[in-house]
């Protein structure tokens, strides 16, 4: 043990032996956000009151679809880990996996209902 470095004594001793992964892809995500909401927001703006018929042609187009998706997956991802951050935080044993459970089908199947609409449209 004496051979051993600070850095290495230390390395997984944190409270969930993840938080920096967990901290750079909350970061990623919210870079990805901030580039994707507005781009959605001016594509959607964009095609917004008009009728069916327009929407489903406008979407078949790849880049409104493609911004589309990746805003509901990347928004979809984000706020899943940011839940269940404060889920792991601020609750403990059977709600805590009860709660986990929850959000984690919650979060993948609006996703998946998102991706769904979108391709449905663009197809």
């Amino acid at each position: 043990m004496a051979y051993l470095t600070d850095r290495k004594r230390a390395h997984g001793l944190g409270a969930s032996h993840s938080g920096t992964k967990a901290h750079w892809r909350m970061s990623l995500s919210s870079v990805a956000l901030v580039l994707l909401v507005p781009l959605f927001v001016f594509t959607f703006g964009a095609i917004l009151g008009s009728s069916y018929e327009e929407v489903v042609i406008y979407y078949q187009r790849p880049l409104p679809a493609v911004i589309a998706l990746l805003t509901f997956l990347v928004g979809f991802w984000h706020f899943r880990a940011g839940a269940k951050i404060m889920i792991e935080d601020y609750s403990r044993g059977l709600s805590r996996k009860a709660l986990l459970a929850g959000l984690t089908c919650l979060s993948y199947g609006l996703a998946a209902i998102g991706a769904f609409a979108v391709i449905r449209l663009a197809l």
